[in-house]
């Protein structure tokens, strides 16, 4: 039983001693900074059953605690609110707990559990990925990290979007003017490559658009008639009948765009278990569409178009098959959803990383799956966040004018080299140690500066503030670890075995608090598939050791035991650190 269940019930105890009442629930909070006190139990959420002074309450549950549970120290009440004192043993012996648990704060899944699979990234394959795919791929890899820590089984995964007029774009541009070049022949990476004919395309289209109108036509008929769209839409329709030549050429670029977009998870550090295709899943679903008309699900109007009516539900009516009988974005995504689960059948959930502009469509989505009569429909979850902006403004890739993911993240290495020769920390590194610390530092900026913010919220991002080595940052976080090493290693005595008991200095029991809490942020973090949760429990416990770094000598301690204790609390909170911003996906440099 924890302090917080021994607690409980013992105040539920002492009401029904005192006050012949039964509470069903007492509620705890940390105890404020200003008063004496390590939990603190809120006396006015009592009134309701218990009748009487609050402050005269508290005073009577903190006599009962006192006498009849032993971690128990003191107490003071303030107002309505019981402030109870633990007892140092307490926070030794869970200290002793924790210092011998590697895996602090995480947990195993068991073998009979259902996994969950994440969905990210899921890019096109006519351009290259920027910086809104960067925050895509940082939640969904740190959501699959945090629900794995949390005790889930997890399968990562993406769709590439590999298919459609955009992708024939770029293949049509690169006919025209790409005069045979190649990855190989020019030097560049395959997806900025093919990425550079998708811009190409759109500036040719525009010229052909100016041209039609000033031979009289109107914009909306020059949009239309402009003979680059007209030979891409014959493109696609020549793919879709499985033409030879275009179908080759779509496996050619296409596999240049992968080679690139390996190259950019590589160094972001993300990875996946399970890739889908578009080309390979845009006909499932329509089997589906058969069955939910069938059941009543779906239903067909005059014109041959299958719709599933949702107007009972709140929303509008949604179509599933065209009057052609061709397949929509929804019906894909119903046949994928259930080829998933086909092909992990462990599988009882899903979470799709997706922009907000995409929320009515996961609604829709999530409903009709439901309908359909499949359980796991109930854990599927639309991991919504808001566009990432830059102070220069909104990006459009067809103008080319995207930041492009590897060039931030080189600049963020640059930044970080800017920033660290300022500061002159890196003195007697060789160039190659350093290089390798400029990519972890700037890395480590670009993904806490992300991962920090609620998902939900809109991100305005610049880089040079996110690499400050002070406040609410990853160098900052980093640095503090780097610093907890530098103790570490200068340590000159075994502190791998418990220690005799010690007098707990102020700033020690905090900061052994701040540690206790990690298993439980994992856990809301994972609940609340939010890595900001985590990123700002990291950056609390920093701010928590520093303070306790700058009031207690840890290796200028004149008691032995002081000082083990100390350099054990230090390890401990380094491991923390280390563990936390893994769920990240950041790395922590030993030295900086």
């Amino acid at each position: 039983m924890n302090l917080q269940e021994t607690l409980l019930k013992s105040v539920k105890q002492a009401v029904k001693q005192i006050y012949n009442s039964d509470l069903s629930t007492v509620e705890f909070q940390a105890t404020r900074k200003e008063f004496p006190g390590d939990i603190t139990v809120v006396i006015f959420s009592m009134l309701r059953v218990v009748k009487g002074n609050p402050v005269q309450i508290g005073e009577n549950i903190g006599q009962y605690l006192m006498e009849h549970v032993d971690e128990v120290k003191g107490f003071n009440v303030v107002k309505g609110f019981l402030n109870v004192e633990i007892q140092d043993s307490h926070f030794l012996q869970s200290f002793n707990d924790i210092f011998n648990d590697e895996a602090f704060g995480t947990i195993k899944p068991k073998p009979n559990d259902k996994a969950v699979m994440v969905e990210y990234s899921s890019p096109n394959t006519n351009k290259p990925l920027h910086l809104g795919h960067i925050r895509n791929n940082l939640l969904g890899y740190s959501v699959s990290e945090i629900l794995k820590a949390s005790g889930k089984k997890v399968y990562k995964t993406q769709i590439i979007n590999d298919r459609g007029i955009h992708i024939c774009k770029s293949m049509l541009a690169w006919q025209r003017f790409g005069n045979g070049e190649t990855p190989e022949s020019t030097g560049v990476k395959g997806d900025k490559l093919v990425g550079n004919y998708y811009v190409k395309f759109d500036q040719e289209y525009k010229k052909e658009i100016t041209h039609l109108i000033s031979e009289g036509q109107t914009e909306e008929e020059a949009k239309k008639k402009a003979p680059i769209l007209v030979e891409a839409q014959d493109m696609l329709r020549k793919w879709e009948a499985g033409d030879e030549e275009v179908v080759k050429l779509w496996e050619t670029m296409n596999g240049w765009v992968y080679d690139g977009f390996d190259i950019t998870y590589k160094n972001l550090g993300v990875d996946f278990d399970k890739l889908y295709y578009e080309s390979e899943t845009y006909l499932l679903g329509k089997e589906f569409v058969e069955e939910g008309l069938k059941t009543g699900v779906f239903y067909k109007k005059d014109d041959g178009s299958v719709w599933c009516d949702l107007t009972d539900d709140g929303l509008d009516e949604k179509i599933v098959l065209r009057a052609d009988g061709t397949a929509v974005y929804m019906t894909q995504d119903i046949g994928t959803a259930i080829q998933r689960v086909k092909d992990y059948p462990d599988v009882g959930g899903m979470v799709y990383t997706v922009g907000n502009e995409q929320e009515y469509h996961f609604k829709v989505l999530f409903l009709i799956i439901k309908k359909l009569g499949f359980e796991w429909a109930e854990n599927l979850y639309h991991l919504s966040y808001g566009m990432v902006d830059l102070p220069s403004g909104k990006m459009k890739s067809r103008e080319g004018t995207v930041v492009d993911a590897d060039d931030l993240m080189d600049e963020m290495a640059q930044t970080a080299e800017d920033i660290s020769k300022e500061l002159g920390k890196l003195d007697g590194y060789s160039e190659a140690d350093k290089q390798a610390l400029y990519h972890i530092i700037g890395l480590g900026a670009l993904k806490y500066y992300i991962l920090k913010v609620d998902p939900r919220k809109r991100i305005l991002f610049d880089p040079k503030e996110s690499v400050d080595f002070q406040g609410n940052t990853g160098p900052f976080i980093q640095y503090t670890y780097a610093r907890i090493q530098a103790i570490l290693r200068k340590a000159d005595f075994d502190y791998s075995n418990h220690v005799a008991p010690v007098n707990l200095h102020d700033k020690e029991r905090e900061l052994i608090k701040q540690v206790q809490l990690f298993p439980e942020m994992v856990q809301l973090a994972a609940s609340n598939f939010s890595p900001a949760l985590i990123a700002n429990y990291t950056y609390d416990l920093v701010k928590e050791f520093n303070s306790f770094y700058q009031n207690v000598s840890i290796l200028g301690a004149d008691d032995q035991a002081e000082k083990v204790f100390r350099v054990q609390l230090s390890h401990v909170v380094g491991r923390t650190i280390k563990q936390a911003f893994a769920l990240l996906g950041i790395q922590v440099p030993d030295r900086m």
